[in-house]
């Protein structure tokens, strides 16, 4: 069981204990375009994983400095989550296992496709998606095996609007969630 932090860290912890398997992480950072960065123009991973949404980028007719900014920002902050969410654990072997990657919802799915990267740049004989939510019609992510979703409401407008509280774990409370996996 691989989550996605932080939001995908609570999900993924309550499916990992209910089926009594390890729980770890896989980091990735949304590249948003600039004057809209919730609106995900790619992704980034552990490993130098990238994914870019050509049509996105585009469409928000962003420039290739653009896009190069944001990418060098989210790559800086993503090797300090790596540093501070693993804490000096030993990264689970996804050699020749199944990967199932939990997140707390797909949006565009950048960041999911680009931990299926990640995944199988680490060795993962499979890779399933997990999520609770998803926008209608999204029955597979790039790169993943199969794609288990709970609901694909319409219409869908955002990730958030389908939970009661939809503010993001502290590191904090990341961290303790994963090293109850890993005492």
């Amino acid at each position: 069981m691989l989550a996605l932090p932080r939001g995908g860290v609570p999900v993924g912890a309550e499916v990992a204990a209910a089926l009594g398997c390890p729980l770890d992480i896989i980091v990735v950072r949304k590249l948003g375009v600039p004057w809209q960065p919730e609106l995900a123009m790619g992704a980034i991973g552990e490993n130098g994983a990238r994914v870019i949404e050509d049509d996105i980028v585009a469409t928000a007719r962003v420039s290739t400095d653009q896009l190069a900014a944001v990418e060098l920002r989210e790559r800086r902050e993503l090797a300090a989550r790596v540093a501070s969410l693993r804490a000096g654990r030993e990264r689970t072997s996804l050699a020749g296992k199944i990967a199932v990657i939990v997140d707390d919802g797909i949006a565009t799915g950048a960041t999911a496709r680009v931990a299926c990267a990640v995944a199988r740049q680490l060795g993962a004989a499979a890779v399933i998606v997990a999520v609770p939510v998803a926008p209608p019609g999204m029955v597979t992510v790039p790169g993943s095996d199969d794609l288990v979703c709970v609901a694909t409401p319409s219409p869908f407008i955002a990730v958030g609007v389908h939970y009661r509280d939809f503010s993001p774990p502290g590191d904090a409370e990341v961290t303790r969630l994963l090293s109850s996996f890993h005492a």
